[in-house]
């Protein structure tokens, strides 16, 4: 995993996790990698994952069972996508937004686009 200066690591961690589990790789219920595991193969401090799972599990996203580790919630993907869909729609949206005023871009060329985009996905 390559980190940017951009966002903190752990927040980092925390997205790369809630990809594994939007992508299903991580099912509901399904135990997850152990702090050290994780430290290990993204080659951090298990300090660090150790606080990307206490951001998670504050988010209802993962849960700890005593004595067995974390586990993915039940409804971790509904809320993974509920909650990057506010945060795009409240911090990505309004620059592209602004984006496609100044390059006097029409909504009518974004359709088109936009529609050939999902078709390609579809066939993917």
């Amino acid at each position: 995993m390559e980190f940017n200066n951009q966002l903190s690591i752990y927040l980092q961690i925390a997205e790369h996790v809630c990809d594994r589990i939007q992508l299903r790789e991580w099912a509901p219920e399904e135990k997850i990698p152990s702090v050290r595991d994780l430290a290990v193969s993204l080659e951090v401090n298990p300090n660090t994952v150790m606080r990307s799972y206490e951001h998670l599990q504050q988010q209802g996203i993962i849960q700890t069972r005593r004595g067995l580790g974390y586990f993915v919630s039940e409804d971790a993907v509904v809320k993974i996508t509920a909650l990057r869909k506010e945060q795009f729609l409240q911090e990505e949206l309004p620059q592209f937004f602004r984006k496609i005023y100044l390059l006097g871009i029409e909504l009518d060329e974004l359709k088109v686009r936009y529609e050939k985009f999902r078709n390609r996905q579809t066939k993917a």
